[in-house]
């Protein structure tokens, strides 16, 4: 999967912590059996900037841990009628983005009494699937998405 991570936190992100998200959404990836050429990003920020960026666009004036941004139209609508299936296969699908709060990253694992490594994986793993089109507004999706989130997690050795 082709990963683009911007840190926009102060200090920034230890390296760990970015090797962390870069091998868990690898392996998210292959468990959903995403294509190779995957595109993504995920954004790391603060409180204050993700609070920015919920107001804007979901009209909610707190800060909240995570937020994906699918690109949900249809690409293929964009592409030329006559393709095959060998040009179709290079064009890369960039999934979206995600954002995450570093500061509630660790204001969460500290309150849940585990690692920041889990946290930080837990909110990653539940952005990516956002961005994969699950959900769990209603109780069929969550029971989807939340074993699925746990087994990627778990699958990972991210239990803790």
């Amino acid at each position: 999967m082709d990963l683009e991570i911007y840190d926009e936190t102060t200090p920034q992100v230890p390296d760990a912590k970015i090797k962390l998200i870069k091998g868990l959404l690898d392996y998210a990836a292959q468990t959903l059996g995403l294509a190779e050429n995957t595109e993504m990003s995920v954004t790391l920020v603060n409180n204050e900037r993700i609070q920015a960026i919920n107001r804007e666009y979901r009209n909610v004036d707190r800060a909240t841990d995570v937020i994906s941004f699918a690109l949900e139209d249809d690409a293929e609508a964009d592409l030329p009628l006559i393709m095959d299936d060998e040009l179709r296969a290079e064009i890369p699908e960039n999934l979206g983005d995600i954002f995450v709060s570093m500061d509630k990253v660790q204001e969460q694992a500290d309150f849940l009494g585990h690692s920041t490594d889990r946290e930080l994986g837990f909110l990653v793993v539940h952005g990516f699937l956002h961005l994969n089109g699950y959900d769990h507004m209603e109780p069929e999706d969550e029971a989807v998405m939340f074993p699925l989130q746990r087994k990627i997690l778990d699958g990972y050795g991210l239990k803790k």
